[in-house]
């Protein structure tokens, strides 16, 4: 993937940076968007640079519509396209639904659902243009099967479903693919704060018994930028160990 361009959102840790470093590995320049830390996106760059690979950081909260046409505007004035798009930043605000705050509500909305939203839009433009793109987003597990104590963020992760299904049908005649990836249990700083039962009781859900790498996330969003993955749209790959 030479000399093509590849957004990664929330790509300053976590299964973000894995796929930002994955993506630089097939040879595509990497803008690397953080909203919070600067310098942990600087590690990331420091790290892709490090193994020869070619990268920027970029910030952008990605729930701000405006910012997010900002951000494209000048990644297209610089770099004068748009490749990849990978929809990655995500929050949780967990709690029983009884209990959740309206706030608490939209903030996982506005950053995991309507922020995939207006990248998509904007990156999808130029896209158009070149009549080829490829746009991968971030859904889980919980997106499909629910989980009690996250209605806000299983909400947001299904809607990321409905929203690459709706979006691969609109831009299938320019042949740019739209597919989601829907990570089980991910060995992240999410899962790191769990406490041991709740680990333990997630393994037992998993056929392999063991959580997943951010790597496996990445490897799967690399296939799906590639030529490879080029009559493959609208999909939803559970990357789960089976559950």
């Amino acid at each position: 993937m030479a000399e093509k361009v590849a957004v990664v959102t929330g790509a300053s840790r976590g299964i973000g940076k894995a796929i930002a470093m994955e993506l630089a590995r097939t040879g595509a320049l990497v803008i690397i968007n953080y909203n919070g830390s600067r310098e942990k996106a600087e590690e990331v760059k420091s790290m892709i640079e490090a193994e020869g690979n070619k990268a920027e950081i970029m910030q952008c909260n990605v729930a701000d519509f405006s910012a997010c046409e900002a951000m494209f505007q000048e990644i297209i004035s610089t770099y004068g396209r748009v490749d990849i798009l990978v929809n990655n930043a995500g929050i949780t605000r967990d709690g029983l639904l009884m209990k959740m705050t309206e706030a608490d509500y939209d903030a996982v909305m506005d950053t995991n659902l309507k922020g995939a939203f207006n990248c998509i839009r904007f990156a999808s433009r130029q896209m158009l243009r070149q009549k080829s793109g490829r746009i991968i987003s971030l859904s889980s597990v919980v997106g499909v099967y629910g989980n009690a104590g996250q209605a806000n963020y299983a909400a947001s992760k299904a809607g990321i479903i409905g929203l690459t299904k709706a979006c691969a049908k609109e831009l299938a005649s320019r042949h740019i693919t739209v597919n989601a990836i829907a990570p089980g249990f991910i060995e992240t700083e999410m899962t790191e704060v769990l406490p041991d039962k709740v680990k333990e009781a997630a393994k037992a859900q998993i056929p392999f018994g063991t959580f997943g790498q951010p790597e496996d996330i990445a490897k799967t969003a690399a296939f799906l930028a590639s030529e490879d993955a080029k009559y493959i749209t609208g999909q939803v790959i559970c990357v789960d160990g089976g559950m």
